[in-house]
């Protein structure tokens, strides 16, 4: 049986009494590790230009038709413009890298320290490892134009789910969230209509915040109509938002 290594994560969130009287680094010793690993991002990713993130299952082969959309999904994305932003792990982030080399633009992966070696992928022109999750998923959203998700596990519907919320909440604009593979996604937003929208805990507006579509040239157009002008989609970011504010009033956002 292979055991997992120690991550420097579990290290973080171990609560203290559980160390069991180990020597280990104080919490205001580990702010410095954590803002190392934000410079290094910022300073490697500060002059990447437009770029989309895609998001998806590393355990999808090659040879998964999943894989393949990717593949084309990501090459015609560079193709209009866009550097593209992966894990940099295998399967579906694979595949968005090989669609970025294909179309010879930058292909980025931000890989994480796991208890099981995650490795790099071949088609990485530029990598960076990272110890820390919320570091390297603000990089996954700092620099991005928009997220683009196709089937996946816990890992892409957590970056799903916090990129909703985020633009729900104002955080980021003017951000398209694309799920590909109606198939796929179609139970979830069966599931966010019939119980989350029934039972009152989201509001009919906030089924705008993402596009769901089966082609790769879908998922470029509105990319690019979102980006380049021609979209409805800073419309209907702000009629959730606006929604929001009033649900919690009397403490609208300002």
């Amino acid at each position: 049986m292979i055991k997992p290594k120690s991550t420097r994560d579990e290290h973080l969130l171990t609560p203290q009494r559980q160390h069991r009287g180990e020597a280990w680094p104080t919490d205001s010793w580990r702010v410095l590790r954590i803002q190392s690993e934000f410079v290094q991002g910022f300073d490697a990713l500060g002059d990447l230009g437009p770029a989309v993130t895609i998001f998806g299952s590393a355990r999808t082969k090659p040879d998964d038709p999943q894989y393949l959309a990717t593949v084309e999904t990501a090459r015609l994305i560079g193709e209009a413009g866009f550097s593209i932003i992966t894990g940099g792990g295998p399967g579906i982030m694979e595949a968005g890298n090989k669609g970025a080399m294909e179309a010879k633009v930058q292909s980025v992966g931000l890989n994480i320290e796991l208890p099981f070696e995650q490795h790099v992928n071949p088609y990485c022109t530029e990598t960076i490892d990272f110890h820390y999750f919320f570091v390297r998923k603000t990089m996954l959203v700092r620099y991005a134009q928009a997220f683009v998700i196709f089937p996946g596990g816990f890992g892409t519907l957590d970056e799903l789910m916090e990129s909703l919320t985020l633009i729900q909440t104002g955080k980021i604009h003017n951000f398209p969230v694309i799920l590909v593979g109606t198939e796929f996604w179609g139970g979830l937003v069966a599931w966010l209509k019939n119980s989350v929208l029934v039972q009152g805990k989201i509001s009919a507006e906030d089924l705008d915040l993402f596009y769901l579509v089966d082609s790769p040239e879908e998922v470029r157009d509105i990319i690019v109509k979102a980006v380049r002008g021609g979209s409805d989609q800073v419309e209907r970011e702000e009629k959730a938002r606006l929604e929001t504010a009033r649900v919690y009033a009397p403490y609208p956002f300002s």
